[in-house]
């Protein structure tokens, strides 16, 4: 049986280290606010970091839980997204990331981008 509807990049990877990847990704983005990585990761990331951006202007106890839920063991990244990240996208609905490309990487010719919080 097939499934259909099923997107997103496999990044050579099994389901559980590319899950993994995702989550720590996202947790350089929200504490660095800028990183390099390829592409196509990139790609991959910035929904998900607009997510939880998203999720966590809401705000709320329900909303702080389901942010702890996507990034646990990560309490300072929480709180820096509720204390200084929201706050500075208050006035934006969305389009919090922004991908620019930086050319490619010696070893292999993969392109290089840098993801950052607008």
């Amino acid at each position: 049986m097939t499934s259909h509807a099923i997107g997103g990049r496999k990044l050579s990877r099994k389901q559980g280290p590319r899950l993994a990847l995702y989550k720590n990704m996202i947790v350089s983005v929200l504490r660095y606010e800028r990183v390099q990585t390829t592409e196509a990761k990139a790609k991959e990331i910035r929904p998900q970091v607009e997510r939880i951006i998203t999720l966590a202007k809401k705000g709320g106890l329900a909303a702080r839980r389901a942010v702890i839920a996507a990034l646990p063991d990560e309490p300072l990244v929480v709180e820096k997204l509720f204390e200084e990240i929201v706050p500075k996208y208050a006035s934006r609905t969305s389009g919090y990331c922004r991908i620019t490309k930086i050319g490619v990487r010696q070893g292999d010719s993969a392109p290089m981008v840098q993801l950052e919080l607008v």
